[in-house]
């Protein structure tokens, strides 16, 4: 069992903040575009993304956002509203690492929480604020 499942059944509390780590492979956006049919060139295109003034083709936005699923996932987070800022692309063999904090929980299990990925060198690739409710406190 993970260490933020065990969390989650001892007791959530505001303030709590969960941490993973997961490197993005050309193999993961490939899935991922066959998954969603978003097949917009600067992901599949080393040359259009290059008109696009990235350095080589971008992991899918959303990609890096379901991030969030594994932990809200293991803590038992239903979202309901979720709003995500894009700030720097993600190239493959970047290694994201993603800090999920609870910043409010009501008595009815409601519940917020921040979101903020940094690459391997610290870069803020994505800030995200969510509004859920928990399954299982």
């Amino acid at each position: 069992m993970s260490t933020i499942r065990e969390k989650s059944i001892a007791g959530l509390s505001t303030g709590d903040s969960f941490t993973i780590k997961r490197t993005f492979t050309e193999q993961d956006m490939i899935r991922f575009g066959e998954i969603t049919r978003d097949y917009n060139p600067v992901h599949y295109d080393d040359r259009f993304a290059g008109l696009k003034k990235f350095k080589s083709r971008i992991c899918h936005g959303l990609l890096i956002g379901s991030m969030v699923t594994e932990i809200g996932g293991q803590i038992g987070w239903l979202g309901s509203d979720l709003c995500f800022s894009f700030k720097k692309p993600v190239y493959f063999e970047d290694t994201i690492i993603c800090c999920f904090t609870i910043t409010e929980i009501e008595d009815c299990r409601k519940a917020r929480a921040e979101i903020t990925c940094r690459n391997q060198d610290g870069d803020v690739v994505l800030v995200a604020k969510l509004k859920g409710f928990f399954t299982s406190v």
